[in-house]
């Protein structure tokens, strides 16, 4: 598992108004990664605040036994990655985005820095050629593990049963 580099960079320092906190040593879940990444994003600051539908395209390249997972994806025209941000710091309990001096909390910021450095993007899907996904719209790091694939949860309608 990818492990948080040591906080070392200006980058990583505590703006005025921020909190951090010792991050607990339990852990109750045991992700998998399915596959890995590949953006024009090597470094945090090259990274778009939030992708965008016209942005460059993106490869999420899925480990070939879970290939058989993309079947019936290519219906949808949005779909939803779930990736997990191995660079980012844990610890920060309230931020001040981009140093505005206007401390938040974590859970109400879209920050990668997060207790679990869950993202979720909804990207556009240019094509599924074998095990690897093409899309517009990430935001994440050259190399990020991936989570998950889902269908844009506004595009997905599951069939209901008939009611007796």
């Amino acid at each position: 598992m990818p492990q948080r580099p040591e906080l070392s960079s200006e980058r990583d320092a505590i703006r005025p108004g921020e909190v951090s906190t010792p991050l607990p040593q339990r852990g109750d879940a045991a992700l998998v990664f399915i596959g890995q990444i590949e953006t024009p994003f090597k470094t945090r600051a090259d990274c778009p605040r939030q992708g965008r539908h016209d942005g460059p395209e993106c490869r999420i390249h899925v480990d070939h036994q879970f290939a058989a997972a993309l079947a019936g994806l290519e219906g949808y025209d949005t779909i939803e990655v779930l990736y997990w941000m191995h660079e980012a710091r844990r610890d920060l309990i309230t931020q001040c985005p981009k140093g505005d001096g206007v401390a938040r909390g974590t859970f109400s910021l879209r920050s990668p820095v997060r207790p679990n450095p869950i993202a979720t993007a909804l990207v556009m899907l240019i094509a599924i050629e074998g095990a690897i996904v093409t899309v517009r719209g990430l935001d994440c790091l050259d190399g990020t593990p991936l989570l998950d694939l889902k269908p844009d949860r506004c595009a997905y309608t599951p069939l209901a049963r008939d009611k007796p």
